[in-house]
């Protein structure tokens, strides 16, 4: 079969969904649910990855290649599989599938088939290729699947189909022009934000759609491209240049419009500090030994500051250098202004609070971050370490319904890769 026929309506599939059991980990809110995750990278997958945490079912399907952040490093865990791709594809069934052979695709037809809820990222029209498009096919063929297509500009539009990058967003999106000191370069966020932000834009996006869908049954397709993400994160930008039509200016690590609300160092170290607003700025500089300053006109308000930065940064970066943070941090929490070191990302997942709050999960089966959401009686599934690519190949056919001498048939024709 040519990668361009069309896959064939699929069966009816069996009843007890087998190949989407997994009576071994416990119930969430989402138990029941079962995902098929398409997806490679970072945004389709840490959707995936918050589904599986509160209970759904996940499905992962990889190509011969694999997804390609298994070998992005280092650093790498013993498996010879990097830190990147355990941070986001954690909790998922694997099956290994070759999607450019006729047989592949019908076992992913027999998947499609199945699934509560798609997640894919392919090039804009792979799936219509296939035989396999949601609008074409699939939305008629299985009116109750909730698709979720993650891509970077969308699928139609000036821009429409091609492909995006974090980075790339972040530049055309307007978030890089805001990020970084007035007299330097434009800097990149030192995360992919807008994939995360793509992620949880996803998430919502498919669990607002199976709330529809309790209504009458139907699903739909949840269309999220990483442009939507970048433009929804610009505030107060966004909204600043709307105001005015000022493009807004970098301003490093100080607040556009409110002061002081930047780093400063101490004796030991970076410190961050939030007077937000009036009383809080009579609070440090009073925590400062200088109670004065706050009723100094230059200062005595948040429109005030702002225009007198220049001034007000050097008097404060005196008072605050000859401090130890620790002891700043202590007093100013105590007299209700908000600051606290700069913590490096290991004194972060360190720190009590966030060990209490279980952010970071060191056990047996998994180290790294822990699941984000929590609740008063729903649980949340115990991270486990993602497998090997191709796994479960062998008992997911079988839950499909593939007979043994089916597995076999398709191991022969470079359909299936199972471990």
């Amino acid at each position: 079969m040519s990668t361009s026929e069309p896959v064939a309506e699929t069966p009816e599939t069996p009843g007890e969904f087998a190949a989407w059991a997994v009576p071994e980990r416990p119930a969430g809110i989402l138990h029941g649910l079962r995902v098929l995750d398409l997806s490679r990278v970072l945004a389709g997958p840490y959707c995936a990855q918050m589904l599986s945490d509160h209970g759904a079912s996940v499905i992962k399907v990889e190509g011969p290649a694999g997804d390609e952040t298994r070998g992005w490093g280092p650093p790498f865990h013993p498996d010879g599989t990097s830190a990147y791709f355990h941070g986001l594809n954690r909790n998922k069934r694997n099956i290994g599938l070759d999607l450019s052979t006729g047989a592949g695709r019908a076992v992913l037809a027999r998947l499609i088939a199945e699934a509560d809820v798609v997640v894919e990222n392919f090039k804009a029209g792979t799936m219509a290729r296939w035989g396999l498009g949601y609008e074409e096919t699939l939305a008629a063929r299985h009116p109750g699947l909730v698709y979720c297509r993650i891509s970077g500009f969308g699928a139609d539009g000036p821009m429409g189909g091609l492909p995006g990058y974090d980075a790339v967003l972040q530049a055309y999106g307007g978030l890089m022009s805001v990020n970084g000191y007035p007299d330097r370069e434009p800097l990149r966020v030192g995360v992919p934000i807008v994939d995360h932000v793509a992620a949880n834009l996803a998430f919502s996006g498919i669990l607002l759609a199976l709330h529809a869908r309790r209504d009458d049954g139907r699903g739909q397709l949840v269309d999220i491209a990483l442009l939507d993400a970048v433009v929804s994160v610009l505030h107060p930008h966004g909204a600043s240049w709307a105001a005015d039509g000022r493009a807004p200016r970098r301003t490093g690590g100080a607040h556009p419009i409110v002061a002081p609300y930047q780093v400063f160092r101490t004796r030991s170290g970076d410190f961050f500090i939030s007077a937000a607003n009036d009383r809080q700025f009579r609070a440090l500089m009073t925590v400062l030994g200088r109670p004065e300053v706050a009723d100094d006109p230059r200062f005595a308000d948040n429109a005030a500051r702002i225009t007198r930065l220049d001034e007000l940064v050097p008097l404060l970066e005196d008072l605050i250098g000859a401090r130890d943070g620790g002891e700043l941090a202590r007093e100013l929490i105590a007299a209700g202004v908000p600051a606290g070191p700069v913590n490096d990302v290991g004194e972060a997942l360190r720190t009590a609070q966030v060990l209490h709050r279980g952010l970071f999960v060191d056990t047996d089966d998994y180290r790294g971050v822990g699941v984000p959401i929590s609740f008063g009686r729903s649980p949340t599934r115990k991270p486990t370490a993602p497998v090997a690519r191709g796994t479960d190949t062998e008992a997911i056919l079988s839950g499909l319904g593939y007979d043994p001498s089916d597995i076999v048939r398709l191991g022969a024709e470079g359909a299936i890769d199972g471990r």
